[in-house]
């Protein structure tokens, strides 16, 4: 795992991105417990905002005897779990169906379903880990 971890940031940058990053963490920990929350895509985000905030999180994050496994095996490209797979797809249709419902927007539905589609193609496409 050779990801450049970049730390020299504006303080008020690196504070927004940890707090996000913190924030995310908590989430995909809940989400373990909380089978309608899902846990990868948080610990992903938590990743991303760590790796450009502070190296000691990032490391704690991905070698984190029960958290670590989800990221590494993202970033390894081993994939993202069928379960996770199918809680982020199914969340995701369902936030965006009630959505489209409560807004009358046609360029606003169109706007979501379109992102929609490309997001469930592109965690379809991703390797599936048992």
């Amino acid at each position: 795992m050779a990801y450049e971890i970049q730390e020299k940031r504006n303080p008020a940058i690196r504070f927004a991105l940890l707090a996000v990053g913190w924030l995310c963490v908590a989430l995909g920990v809940i989400g373990i417990f909380l089978p309608v929350l899902p846990t990868t895509p948080f610990l992903l985000l938590a990743a991303a905002c760590f790796v450009r905030s502070s190296k000691r999180f990032y490391l704690w994050l991905v070698l984190h005897p029960r958290l670590g496994p989800w990221v590494r095996d993202y970033l390894d490209g081993q994939g993202i779990p069928r379960r996770a797979k199918g809680y982020a797809i199914g969340l995701m249709w369902l936030s965006i169906a009630l959505s489209c419902y409560l807004v009358p927007l046609p360029w606003a539905r169109a706007f979501m379903l379109t992102s929609a589609v490309l997001v469930s193609i592109y965690i379809l496409r991703q390797k599936t880990l048992p």
